[in-house]
């Protein structure tokens, strides 16, 4: 069984540096042109490597120090790392997308006690000495619970 174009873009999208990429292209000739095929980026890059992946329309950015680039042929960004909710709430007014929520303590003095369902994770101390909370919805979006998110809520049952 040989791999086709479609099959070997899919596997490229789990390379970790541009290198796998240049050597995939130079070592199998019917492979050149694959990350020309890619509307994403699908590992951080930077000046060089933005060059190698010129129809990127969705930019994805991996980490808080990615270098971003805004070349006017990118049209939404994805983000990956973990933001506050009230960053998604801004990004998505962008037409942004971010894929890692995190609803903060303060979020919570923000927005109140309810979760939202876009929310992945409590943050470190979100609810902590909230006396007054005797119930609480954690929607199963919720993957993840920060250190001492609710301790000392004393009338949590």
């Amino acid at each position: 069984m040989q791999l086709g174009y479609n099959e070997i873009m899919i596997v490229s999208k789990y390379f970790e540096d541009i290198n796998d990429f240049i050597n995939l292209e130079m070592g199998v000739k019917r492979f050149q042109g694959n990350m020309e095929q890619f509307h994403f980026n699908p590992i951080p890059l930077n000046e060089y490597s933005r060059k190698l992946f010129p129809n990127i329309e969705t930019f994805c950015i991996y980490k808080e120090d990615d270098e971003i680039f805004d070349d006017g042929r990118i049209i939404k960004y994805v983000i990956w790392y973990k933001v506050s909710y009230s960053r998604y709430l801004k990004e998505k007014e962008e037409g942004n997308i971010c894929k890692n929520i995190e609803y903060t303590q303060e979020d919570r003095e923000k927005y109140g006690n309810t979760i939202q369902k876009e929310v992945n994770s409590l943050g470190n101390y979100c609810f902590k000495e909230f006396s007054s909370l005797t119930t609480i919805n954690i929607p199963t979006s919720v993957i993840e619970i920060g250190d001492d998110c609710f301790s000392w809520c004393s009338s949590l049952t």
